[in-house]
């Protein structure tokens, strides 16, 4: 089913719904009323009227705004039919008021500020157990837990075994041993690879620190250590999920340079995140959740955020530079990219957080069943998948693949073409372990390969796939100090080698001349593949992480 049809399916079923759900509301003798009642009423807070405060009819599109006075009314209800009237403003928690029957010219809001200060001894709500986050919104946090790599930001092997020099089985490469020169003073040697070694790691290049790994992967408990001091192997509690629920749902502004758009270079993660953690002993202020409903269920606990929905809420995480190196840009590819548009582009939620929420085969209506939620349209709740590189289907979605093909003579002539018509960044992106490739293959009658005469073929370091007729999209690091490249230790000094990744709609093409004497039909094939970091590390690590296939395109030339 194409996604258009699926939507207009799910919207004509919340239809359905929100009206069987307003007739079953109505008293006796009401279920015929139409919709010519107001309510109206003011919306202040402990200093007078509040203006501009939106205001509206919970879980319904019926909204305004308050005048100067703090006056709202709200028309076309239905007379006599009980509804609830929400209020919220900026750096306010959302308000509600219950029970209202219209008509009724005598609501009042009252909104109460959210805290401006960060309480470091605010102890982190657990997405699990019986006060998690799971305990009010099971199937939100199975979503995240199930399929989000943000819940497993700290403990991810491929992290881990990166941050410490270790494979998955904990063995450990050697310390990096160093040179001296008087004209160059000291270096890094290359690793002595005729001993056993397990790839690189920071603890190996960096043992006396921590690193700033941590503000990302450990944000929670990066947020009160020194940006070099938070060791992942260490955390414990909500931060042993990485960036956790809470922790997200406390982030209340970012800041970037007004000049570019970006995150500072010396600020990465949490070092660019204005992060509000509660006083749980404050009785107006004890606790608080953003979130992307300004009708939330939990006045004086949650608070609506418009910056939730807006890219630049993944900004400080997805943007990193290293010794003057960008290495982490899919924020700002994102920025540069058609998709920054405001009228008619796309923000990251939009691809990596889509709705519907889906669980157990249900479309889910409702995030809080039994903790007071209320019956919402599915295509406001946020599935909380953030599909990534480890998805098949968002890779699937991400690129596409050409393939045409000619007999020349005793030769076949092969033009391959791969765009990029689904990410709003460069693909790949960010990890600069990451390749993708463009691979052709041709078999004659007997499923013999046809040899390349002319053409690229995949460089040594694609290692299984090395020399095979074809052309890769990656970016290319090369360590300044030891010349190794590729490599993915950008915690020492890098630069970039060679950059081949597909920006956004741009298409790439390839040409490849194959020998083929004899006349027989013969079959053309071209496989567009993702792999997730560069083979000799993956062998050196012992990460099994299966290639995926983005897309593949078959011809026969007779």
């Amino acid at each position: 089913m194409a996604d258009k049809q699926r939507t207009a399916i799910i919207f004509a079923c919340w239809a359905a719904l929100t009206v069987g759900m307003a007739v079953l509301a109505a008293p006796p003798g009401a279920s015929h009323a139409q919709p010519s009642a107001a309510v109206s009423g003011t919306v202040s807070d402990a200093n007078g009227p509040v203006a501009g405060a939106t205001v509206r009819v919970q879980g319904t599109l019926n909204a305004t705004l308050t005048d100067e006075e703090g006056h709202f009314t709200l028309a076309g209800l239905p007379e006599g039919i009980a509804v609830t009237i929400s209020a919220w403003a900026d750096s306010y928690y959302c308000a509600k008021a219950e029970e209202i029957i219209p008509p009724d010219d005598a609501v009042t809001l009252t909104l109460v500020r959210y805290q401006t200060g960060d309480n470091p001894a605010y102890e982190w709500v657990s997405p699990v157990g019986d006060d998690g986050c799971a305990s009010c919104k099971p199937g939100l946090t199975q979503i995240w837990l199930e399929n989000d790599a943000h819940a497993g930001s700290s403990a991810n092997p491929r992290f881990l075994t990166m941050y410490n020099g270790t494979d998955i089985h904990g063995n450990r490469s050697p310390l990096t041993l160093y040179g001296y020169t008087a004209e160059d003073g000291r270096f890094p040697l290359p690793p002595d690879l005729s001993q056993p070694y397990y790839g690189p790691g920071y603890l190996l290049d960096w043992p006396r620190t921590r690193g700033n790994c941590g503000n990302c992967h450990t944000p929670g408990a990066a947020l009160d250590g020194p940006s070099y001091g938070t060791d992942p192997n260490t955390v414990s509690g909500a931060d042993e999920y990485g960036v956790h629920c809470d922790f997200c749902h406390k982030v209340a502004d970012v800041y970037l340079d007004p000049r570019t758009g970006l995150p500072y270079p010396d600020r990465p993660g949490v070092l660019s995140m204005d992060v509000r953690r509660p006083f749980p002993d404050d009785p107006d202020r004890y606790q608080l959740f953003f979130g992307t409903f300004d009708d939330d269920n939990v006045p004086e606990e949650d608070t609506y955020l418009p910056l939730m929905s807006e890219s630049q809420f993944c900004a400080p995480c997805h943007y990193g530079v290293f010794f003057n190196t960008v290495v982490y840009n899919s924020f700002g590819e994102w920025l540069g990219s058609p998709y920054a548009d405001p009228e008619a582009g796309q923000t990251c939620q939009d691809c990596h957080m889509p709705a519907p929420s889906v669980v157990d085969g249900a479309v889910m209506t409702n995030i809080a069943p039994d903790a007071g939620g209320i019956e919402r349209d599915p295509m406001t709740i946020h599935a909380h998948t953030n599909p990534g590189a480890a998805s098949e289907a968002l890779l699937r979605d991400t690129a596409e693949l050409s393939l045409a093909a000619a007999r020349q003579g005793d030769r076949i002539e092969v033009t391959v073409a791969v765009t990029n018509t689904g990410a709003g960044h460069h693909i790949p992106t960010d990890s600069p372990l990451r390749q993708i490739f463009a691979i052709v293959t041709l078999t004659d009658g007997a499923g013999n390969l046809l040899p390349l005469e002319a053409g690229p073929i995949l460089p040594d370091w694609a290692g299984d796939l090395a020399g095979a007729p074809g052309v890769y999209f990656a970016r290319i690091l090369q360590e300044t100090r030891t010349g190794i490249a590729p490599t993915g230790s950008y915690w020492s000094p890098t630069r970039v080698l060679e950059d081949t990744r597909l920006p956004t709609l741009a298409t790439a093409s390839s040409r490849y001349t194959f020998a083929a004497a004899d006349a027989g039909p013969v079959t053309v094939e071209a496989r567009l593949l993702f792999r997730r970091a560069f083979y000799e590390l993956m062998q050196q690590k012992g990460w099994d992480v299966p290639d995926i296939l983005m897309a593949s395109e078959t011809v026969t030339v007779p």
